[in-house]
């Protein structure tokens, strides 16, 4: 059996292989089949609201970088030409590169969540998030069985729940699909007015909680605009709590 000292060399090699073997922008840049000119026609089909956030160069280079996939993929492609994507009135937050009004890149909302340092393997990968502190994930194996199948945190359930679907189908669904079917029970009267004061690092948190009996009824609790970043690790302390 390895002794413990052993096998903390073995995961600092593999973290060093693993950074060694990052590609170059260069690399990651593939100008012969941007997955953007798909983006594109699902763009110009869309039937949610949708809007694209301006994206800054330098940091669309360096998300790009940090997440090493190539702008062939449809992430890479997302990350690489916007800051992110804004579906449903804000409702719903794809992230990209990072923009003033979403001021979260992709790779670095992930840094210290699912990952430590740029290069590991996550477990999960956050890749979007709505204005109910609600999280998709692309699973790796660290919340389910299906991998590479992007996953939902409810705060009703306070569990992973697979949509079986990639994430190029994901982002085809905000677009396209029936958000108000997926959020029915969620959507409070005066919504489309209230969540126009939230910024991109905003979500709502209801007391009673939505994962409670007396949280049920969106209309009769409270509803308070709270740091994205508090709500995410309340919510992972009380999935932790409760088993879930």
């Amino acid at each position: 059996m390895l002794s413990l000292h052993e096998l903390n060399h073995i995961k600092h090699l593999n973290k060093t292989m693993n950074q060694l073997q990052m590609k170059d922008l260069n690399e990651l840049i593939n100008l012969e089949e941007p997955a953007w000119d798909l983006i594109k026609g699902w763009l110009n089909e869309a039937t949610n609201e949708y809007e694209i956030l301006p994206r800054n160069s330098k940091q669309a280079e360096k998300e790009l970088l940090n997440t090493q996939v190539t702008t062939r993929s449809v992430m890479g492609a997302v990350i690489y030409e916007t800051g992110g994507i804004l579906i449903d009135k804000g409702w719903l937050r794809i992230l990209g590169s990072g923009s003033e009004r979403l001021d979260r890149g992709l790779s670095e909302w992930n840094k210290g969540k699912t990952f430590e340092n740029y290069g590991e393997q996550p477990l999960y990968f956050l890749i979007a998030d709505d204005i109910i502190g609600g999280y998709f994930a692309i699973n790796a194996g660290g919340i389910g069985n299906e991998i590479g199948k992007v996953y939902y945190l409810a705060q009703d359930t306070l569990e992973w729940e697979c949509l079986n679907i990639g994430y190029s189908d994901f982002l085809y669904w905000a677009l396209n699909g029936d958000l108000v079917k997926f959020y029915e029970p969620f959507r409070w009267n005066n919504w489309e007015r209230d969540i126009q004061k939230a910024n991109g690092n905003q979500v709502y948190s209801f007391v009673p909680y939505l994962w409670t009996k007396e949280g049920e009824n969106i209309e009769n609790i409270d509803k308070k605009l709270v740091p994205i970043e508090e709500n995410f690790n309340l919510t992972l302390d009380f999935k932790e709590k409760l088993n879930k």
